[in-house]
């Protein structure tokens, strides 16, 4: 089974957000820097830097992760980003991790704390 990733891409004004997924992410994160896809939403907006991932044990569960944070509110996400990455640090590069992953079981943690509060709303 392959491993996967769901991740979020913003540009220099952090102004813009992309949600994706894919097998490998640092492959995956020099594409949208190098500007790869001529005319993707990524191209034209520069998303070009990485501040938030999850890694999952297979990539249908990261699919399932990105359409899920795709239907979050755009306030949803900025939350989503905060609590991780306060500071909005690039995580990922073309050159690799500059944090390592959350361990799965803190990654399930937080989906299900996330998941609870968005019950009591």
């Amino acid at each position: 089974m392959k491993q996967g990733y769901t991740y979020i891409m913003t540009n220099k004004r952090h102004n813009v957000l992309y949600t994706g997924c894919t097998s490998d992410i640092i492959k995956r994160v020099s594409q949208h820097k190098n500007h790869y896809f001529k005319g993707s939403f990524t191209d034209r907006y520069n998303c070009e830097y990485c501040i938030y991932f999850e890694d999952f044990p297979s990539i249908s569960n990261a699919i399932k992760r990105e359409k899920q944070i795709k239907n979050m509110s755009r306030n949803e996400k900025l939350a989503l980003i905060n609590k991780r990455n306060p500071e909005w640090k690039e995580l990922v590069t073309e050159n690799g991790f500059r944090e390592k992953p959350m361990p799965w079981a803190d990654q399930v943690k937080c989906v299900m704390d996330e998941l609870i509060g968005s019950q009591h709303k």
